[in-house]
């Protein structure tokens, strides 16, 4: 596990000056695209913390990977070289492994069931495991319930996902839901993902309608099918050092201004999907939506490979949050 005595120079430099906790500029780096809900929402937890603290905190956006990849921002961020970060859980489970539990295939019936269960018991209990790994969890924030795309037919049923070669990121909740459907999969870098395909080196991918509409992978993909197969979020958080070298009322406003800003992306993510469906339609693109009994119906080894992955006692644990 990366530890704390690793932190940058220029970090250290900044935790043992008197001033820190009066006068410092803090770093947020993430993933998401400058139109998408998550960079709007930073933007709005930007100014308002500039705003709360008289301008003694002021908040550097760095969107759409700018300081790196996502794992080479979470692992920066740990380090102390960038101060805050937006991962999904599938990145802090590299760190914590109670985190891999969140994106169990099917464990969330609704976006309020998921927000009520990380919110509560979840955060109680995995926050104070992640402050072990040098980070503050400061609030849950949003990226949605993701969805299958693919240049080949329409998904009507898991038959129809059998044999599609899908791109995932690497995360193995997400391999062993649509290989537990059928499907070979590949790791490509995001970035790379429009290249691939474009070119058939794979069939489709599978994420988020707000990432399938703001990257416009309706360029490269036909048909888009309604599976929520997997939730995760980001998930706002800074270094553990940094946090704990500001004052309490600057602590205070952190937390709840990354709570704020959390839910307005949560309300725009959720009010948005509906509208970006629509628009994805007419631009051409075929919309499935199958009965997802049946795919739910084949994840139990999907499950056990979650389980093994995060260990039996947090499945355990996090399964005990659900109803």
């Amino acid at each position: 596990m990366l530890k704390k005595l690793m932190i940058s120079g220029a970090v250290s430099a900044l935790l043992t000056s008197a001033a820190y906790a009066q006068d410092v500029t803090l770093r947020l780096a993430h993933f998401a695209a400058e139109s998408h809900p998550g960079h709007i929402a930073a933007e709005s937890f930007a100014e308002a913390v500039e705003e709360r603290t008289g301008g003694a905190i002021a908040v550097e956006l760095y969107p759409a990977n700018q300081l790196g990849s996502p794992p080479e921002q979470l692992e920066q961020t740990i380090l102390g070289a960038i101060e805050m970060n937006l991962p999904t859980q599938g990145g802090l489970d590299k760190y914590e492994k109670a985190f891999g539990t969140v994106m169990t295939p099917f464990a969330f019936n609704s976006y309020e069931h998921a927000h009520e269960v990380l919110d509560g018991p979840f955060t109680d209990w995995a926050g104070p495991k992640l402050e072990e790994q040098g980070l503050v969890l400061l609030s849950n924030w949003e990226y949605g319930f993701r969805n299958i795309t693919n240049s080949k037919h329409p998904i009507n049923s898991p038959e129809d996902v059998d044999g599609l070669k899908l791109r995932t990121p690497p995360e193995l909740q997400i391999v062993a839901a649509l290989e537990g459907l059928g499907a070979s999969t590949t790791q490509i870098a995001f970035p790379e993902l429009p290249n691939a395909l474009s070119q058939g080196v794979v069939d489709g991918q599978e994420n988020p309608i707000g990432v399938i509409y703001h990257y416009k992978l309706n360029d490269f993909q036909e048909h888009l099918a309604i599976t929520r197969h997997v939730y995760n979020s980001m998930v706002h958080v800074i270094n553990k050092d940094v946090f704990d070298s500001l004052t309490e009322e600057q602590q205070t406003i952190l937390r709840e201004e990354s709570k704020r800003a959390g839910n307005m992306m949560r309300e725009a993510v959720i009010a948005q999907e509906a509208d970006e469906i629509a628009k994805l339609e007419a631009a051409g693109m075929q919309v499935t939506r199958p009965d997802l009994t049946a795919f739910s119906a084949l994840m139990g080894p999907a499950r056990e490979r979650v389980a093994e992955y995060s260990g039996q006692e947090n499945m355990d644990t996090f399964l005990s949050f659900l109803d």
